[in-house]
């Protein structure tokens, strides 16, 4: 996969983002290829540690447009963005991320079901899911309230307002803002140290710590019913539009014309 690096080195694997033309945005074949790549490295005894990283300055815009478009055309986004979450969710070994530059919805939501996650001076971290019409996802709706607080998780993921780096350390999404070019060496020599411990005790441990993910899955399936409904709607569909169109879209319009009809 072209847009998707992935190596292994000292029981790390790397997977990093290059579609940096695209600013890393995510498409359908992107997330096959993460999630594969997740269910693989937990599937082999010499991997430990799961690594995200961004390339050129960027960590990801988030969901492809043309993938959100073709979305809202069919009332429904590909199957491979849910496979991926759930592997996520899911994977059985620690996951770190190093962040810099923007972070953008599912960039964003994906940092909840990390153990260890840093971020460059200039990250900046979005969800504007709301503004699309839609709704938040990857279970941040349940994970996000009692980490950053509920004024703050609605900060963030319904007034869609941007956090920077520093508030994202004080919100708890990260560990540590590092410069950018500190950010790579730092984040992959905290998987190593991560990868180092003893494999049974540490996978133990951070099964312990993560506790009985049902509930979660099941949030992640709830979000996906909705935001699936949302994609059908005469708001989100302005918010597409508007934004083909490159203007400020009117929700009170789309849904007086959807009255009407």
């Amino acid at each position: 996969m072209s847009d998707i690096a992935i190596s292994v080195s000292d029981g790390v694997q790397l997977l990093r983002l290059t579609r940096p033309a695209k600013k890393n945005a995510l498409t359908a074949d992107m997330y096959a290829a993460l999630a594969a790549a997740l269910e693989a490295g937990d599937a082999d005894d010499d991997i430990a540690v799961h690594v995200f990283l961004g390339s050129e300055g960027v960590f990801t815009a988030g969901n492809d447009i043309a993938d959100f478009m073709a979305a809202v055309e069919n009332g429904r986004l590909d199957a491979q963005v849910f496979v991926f979450m759930r592997a996520l969710v899911g994977s059985r070994k620690p996951i770190v991320a190093g962040v810099d530059g923007l972070a953008v919805g599912i960039g964003t939501t994906m940092l909840m079901h990390c153990d260890l996650a840093y971020a460059s001076e200039t990250a900046q971290f979005r969800t504007p899911f709301l503004d699309l019409g839609l709704i938040p996802e990857a279970g941040s709706s349940l994970l996000m309230p009692p980490q950053l607080g509920h004024v703050r998780a609605f900060e963030l993921l319904c007034l869609g307002a941007p956090f920077d780096a520093e508030q994202a350390l004080a919100a708890g999404l990260i560990n540590r803002v590092l410069p950018a070019a500190e950010l790579e060496g730092a984040t992959l020599e905290a998987a190593r140290a991560v990868a180092a411990k003893p494999r049974h005790a540490l996978f133990t441990a951070r099964q312990l710590l993560k506790g009985d993910r049902q509930a979660l899955f099941e949030r992640i399936e709830e979000e996906a019913r909705i935001f699936e409904d949302c994609l059908k709607s005469p708001e989100a569909r302005e918010a597409f539009q508007a934004f083909l169109e490159k203007r400020a879209p009117d929700f009170a319009r789309a849904r007086r014309e959807a009255a009407q009809a």
